[in-house]
């Protein structure tokens, strides 16, 4: 099939360095690169392995494909979390400093090419302030200036910095921050999630009291904070459920914020006794402590699927050849940890300390159609799992195999990982025993990423990471290289494969359906179905009828918590939004958002 404009754009403007006007030669680049970090006798034989992996679909995230091996001054990391180390209880000069620091330490970050993720929560709230000072104090003002900061970077390109702001569910300032992005003209560079609870979530299902605290005393108001025996102020106790339907109400009315379940992230972490984790990268997909990153490697599933649409036999995936490449690709994302370039020297500790790594998947909801399953299937949910599965043991096998050849991660804690009853429920006894005997050489090994753009770029505009396609036919607003916003008319792989094979007039059968044309709860069973099998996490968006109620909001997010999932993002369409697709089924939508990978 001829190459469509809009990926043809994207793959120009993003990856290609000058002179490379083909996937091919993009695939040299990266695999001669990456193929650096072995001993010199191995060299030829890896970077013939990296490469073939590249072109079967194994790809890397945006970083390792615009700048291995090339002279951008890039980071190969797309994602990091940075800590806002504000000292409890600390005076205004103090928490300005802390602030200072991190802004510089972002700056750095976000100039080589990182997207960030923040905890705000250590800012003292407004009315730890005087009155008169309240209003240019607080979270939201210090996100106010994270924000600034980012929009003033001197962006080259159609790429942009990319941020995430979290803040915990008993932070003082949490109505305001949760308000802050209704009609969406407030920090635009900024994802916004709310760290909830398990006691937040059971205060809200029982209707009781919640408390909003903070280390720093109250200033504002007449009335003295009372202290906790925490060592936290109280600044005020509401009805849990008052929070939550403004929770609700703006995830329904602005797309945010989202949820981060920050129990569950907490417990289903092999380091939980070694690090702690508050806040995730732009995206959501990676749960992260102080200064940890992840290297991401997502592999297009609809490429190891034979016979697609029944022609020629009977479709079915291709296990063998993902085994390999999932083995191969954990190699390789190892290398990238030992060759990058690293915005800041505590990025590199933090990464050499754990070295996490994210192989990750995107056509997910093609390669089910190509399968003729419908996405929201019970079938294609087992069939989902039973890949991701696959993945899991074989990354893990490949990381005990590379522990043996290049020793362990020096966090390796081995009770964690041979005690830990999720290792234990979903790791084959033989990856048991290469762990027991080797240890591993990775902390984390999966983490599912939205992929937008190297799914346009290098995969025929594949349905992105594990959703299902937009829809058949899209309008997407894309800002271009020399800053315009221009539209672009593009078409969903699987639907230009099915019409390349069967012709235009053939109507699309049942099982081609759209993330419009499914239910809420099905998006969410999907996520439920993979989650477990997923030691970070997955970047999902919940896509709700136009017309949806509060109460249906309500529903699906504590269904998401009570699934188990790691976190839930909801999306309305709604023409008062942005929207970077549109299906061109559906009422387009005005405005546009740069498509960020």
């Amino acid at each position: 099939m001829d190459e469509q404009p809009l990926c043809t754009t994207v793959f120009a403007e993003r990856y290609a360095q000058p002179g490379e006007t083909s996937h091919a030669a993009v695939f040299h680049r990266v695999a001669r690169a990456l193929s650096l970090a072995e001993p010199p006798d191995l060299r030829a034989q890896c970077e013939r392995a990296f490469f073939r992996n590249l072109r079967r679909g194994a790809i890397g995230a945006g970083r390792i494909l615009a700048n291995a091996g090339a002279d951008t001054g890039g980071t190969m990391i797309n994602c990091f979390v940075h800590p806002l180390a504000v000292p409890a209880g600390a005076a205004v000069p103090a928490v300005d400093a802390a602030l200072a620091h991190a802004l510089d330490d972002a700056r750095l970050t976000l100039s080589m090419g990182g997207g960030i993720g923040y905890d705000f929560s250590p800012v003292p709230p407004a009315d730890a302030y005087e009155r008169r000072a309240s209003s240019e104090r607080g979270a939201c003002a210090a996100i106010d200036r994270f924000d600034a900061m980012c929009r003033a970077l001197p962006f080259t390109g159609p790429r942009r910095g990319a941020q995430m702001a979290v803040l915990r569910c008993d932070h003082p300032d949490l109505a305001a921050f949760v308000a802050a992005k209704r009609g969406r003209a407030r920090w635009p560079t900024f994802n916004l999630s709310v760290g909830v609870t398990d006691a937040f979530m059971e205060a809200v299902e029982r209707d009781r009291p919640w408390a909003l605290v903070h280390h720093a005393p109250r200033r504002s108001g007449s009335a003295t904070a009372p202290r906790q025996p925490d060592g936290r102020y109280l600044y005020a106790t509401l009805p849990a459920r008052t929070l939550w339907r403004e929770i609700v109400s703006a995830a329904r009315d602005s797309a945010e914020p989202g949820l981060l379940f920050l129990d569950t992230i907490h417990d289903a972490n092999p380091l939980r006794e070694h690090e702690r984790i508050d806040a995730t990268n732009p995206c959501g997909e990676q749960p992260l402590p102080p200064y940890g990153s992840c290297v991401l490697g997502p592999i297009d599933l609809s490429r190891f699927v034979l016979h697609p649409f029944g022609v020629d036999g009977k479709p079915h995936f291709d296990f063998a050849t993902l085994v390999d490449a999932v083995r191969i690709q954990v190699r390789m994302l190892d290398n990238v940890l030992d060759l990058t370039a690293w915005p800041l020297a505590t990025h590199e500790h933090e990464a050499r300390r754990t070295r996490r790594i994210g192989v990750g998947v995107t056509g997910l909801g093609d390669a089910l159609t190509m399968l003729r399953l419908r996405y929201d299937s019970v079938e294609a949910r087992a069939v989902a799992r039973g890949i991701v599965l696959t993945m899991r043991e074989h990354a893990f096998a490949a990381s005990a195999a590379l522990a043996g050849e290049r020793g362990v991660f020096p966090a390796y804690d081995p009770a964690a990982y041979l005690s830990g009853p999720a290792y234990r429920m979903r790791l084959p006894l033989k990856v048991h025993h290469a762990i027991a005997r080797h240890g591993l050489r990775n902390s984390h090994l999966l983490s599912f990423a939205p992929a937008g753009s190297v799914s346009l770029a290098f995969c025929d505009n594949c349905s992105n990471g594990i959703e299902p396609a937009v829809g058949w036919t899209q309008r997407r607003m894309v800002r271009t290289a020399d800053g315009r916003v221009r539209p672009f008319r593009v078409e969903n792989h699987a639907y230009r494969l099915f019409r390349e094979l069967h012709g235009d007039s053939v109507q699309l059968p049942d099982y081609f359906v759209t993330a419009a044309d499914i239910a809420p709860a099905d998006h969410v069973a999907m996520l439920a179905a993979l989650q477990p099998c997923v030691d970070a996490g997955i970047s999902k968006t919940v896509t709700m009828p136009g017309q949806c109620s509060l109460a249906q909001v309500d529903a699906l997010l504590f269904q998401a918590w009570r699934d188990g999932l790691k976190g839930i993002t909801v999306f309305r369409p709604d023409p008062r939004l942005a929207a970077v697709v549109t299906d061109d089924a559906a009422q387009p939508c005005d405005g546009a958002v740069c498509i960020r990978c």
